[in-house]
């Protein structure tokens, strides 16, 4: 299968500025795998998200849990990698553990993402393994988008949360969207550049939900959210336009200011908004320091590393699949290669896989920012760099 629909011809720069990849951390419960379900339902990758905790007859698995140890235990524990086309872009989730006894494999997934999502529970705040998870974000300079999840529950204040982020991680916070009330009182978000009221109603569980767009000044948004909450929200977004930061992306792209979205996953308030806005905040795949100076994605010779081994993900043999994350030039069924680990030993890569959870499909085609999973005979160690082209090429 072709990426993307694309082939050998497609110009190199078109593909990667259409590529996007992130990394979703959260503190074990935050609702990481329900966010990454909605985000696949948006895609049109699946068609009805299963529950990470749905376990009785006719509810259906969580799609980026599919290990039996998750299945039986309820939690995200392999990284995973999900791709789905949205919007004329493509897109690679990697789905990382959020449990403490797993953060090894999330550690070594953030290495191949170029952008972060930084999942907070709107009851909770941040918490421990989240903020041991953003300080490795930190050191990599990634640019980290926030979503504030399960507002459809009691929650704390949204400055409060804000504040939060900014005094522990030394992190402006730019506000994209405001929350109308929580809990039970939850009504919807403002998407603060439009100055539009999105009201949600839940819809059958794991579909999408229906929304209404109402201006902020239209009269009848006094009768759609109630006195309390509209009088709320004009003197929030009074506050947030006279003291808030402005959107600036040259911080956003260093790792220095973060876009904050609130919203319930589980019930798809404001999942796709984030979406959205993904494409546009979110970083395209980046250069990479290498051995050799730093590599330009477009630059024609092929240059990968293997960010993830992992073992029997097809029950029906024993498997072992080395992740590679592509940084440079295109994969081609079929071509050579060279690894760096093995002095430049030449090898053929025949075998290269789309990777969807468990299921896999052939690929015969890949650009900068994809994953592929390659058949790993005991060839590749985690870290190894493979490379094209008379220059050798370590990625550290």
């Amino acid at each position: 299968m072709e990426l993307n629909g694309t082939d050998a011809e497609t110009p190199l720069r078109d593909e990667i500025a259409k590529r996007r990849n992130l990394a979703i951390i959260s503190h074990p419960d935050a609702g990481k795998t329900t966010l990454t379900e909605k985000l696949l339902l948006h895609g049109g990758a699946i068609q009805q998200a299963g529950s990470v905790r749905a376990r009785r007859a006719g509810h259906q698995l969580a799609r980026s849990d599919w290990m039996k140890m998750e299945q039986e235990r309820g939690i995200s524990i392999t990284s995973t990698v999900l791709t789905f086309n949205y919007e004329n872009h493509h897109i690679n989730i990697l789905d990382t553990p959020g449990h403490q006894d797993f953060s090894e494999d999330t550690y070594r997934t953030l290495a191949a993402a170029d952008n972060v999502v930084m999942l907070v529970d709107a009851a909770k705040g941040l918490e421990p393994q989240t903020r041991k998870l953003f300080e490795v974000c930190q050191m990599r300079e990634l640019p980290t988008l926030t979503f504030i999840n399960k507002m459809d529950r009691p929650a704390m204040n949204p400055f409060e949360l804000c504040d939060e982020i900014e005094q522990q991680f030394d992190l402006e916070t730019v506000p994209a969207v405001w929350p109308i009330g929580d809990g039970e009182n939850f009504k919807g978000v403002l998407k603060r550049c439009e100055r539009v009221v999105y009201l949600f109603e839940k819809n059958q569980k794991g579909k999408t939900a229906t929304m209404k767009k109402v201006p902020m000044d239209d009269p009848e948004l006094l009768s759609l959210i109630g006195k309390n909450l509209h009088d709320q929200l004009f003197e929030e977004v009074e506050i947030l336009d006279e003291m808030g930061h402005a959107l600036d992306t040259e911080k956003l792209l260093k790792g220095e200011q973060t876009v904050v979205y609130f919203g319930s996953a589980m019930t798809n308030f404001g999942v796709q908004i984030f979406l959205d806005d993904f494409l546009d905040l979110g970083r395209a795949p980046a250069e990479r320091s290498s051995s050799i100076g730093t590599i330009d994605p477009a630059r024609e010779e092929f240059s990968g590393f293997v960010f993830k081994l992992q073992a029997n993900m097809d029950p029906r043999h024993r498997d072992r699949l080395a992740f590679i994350r592509i940084v440079s030039g295109r994969y081609e069924r079929g071509m050579k290669v060279l690894h760096s680990r093995l002095g430049a030993r030449q090898i053929s890569l025949n075998q290269a896989q789309k990777l969807f959870a468990d299921d896999r499909e052939s690929v015969q085609i890949a650009f900068p920012g994809d994953i592929v999973g390659l058949n790993n005979p005991g060839l590749f160690s985690i870290g190894d760099t493979i490379y094209s082209g008379s220059e050798k090429v370590v990625f550290p």
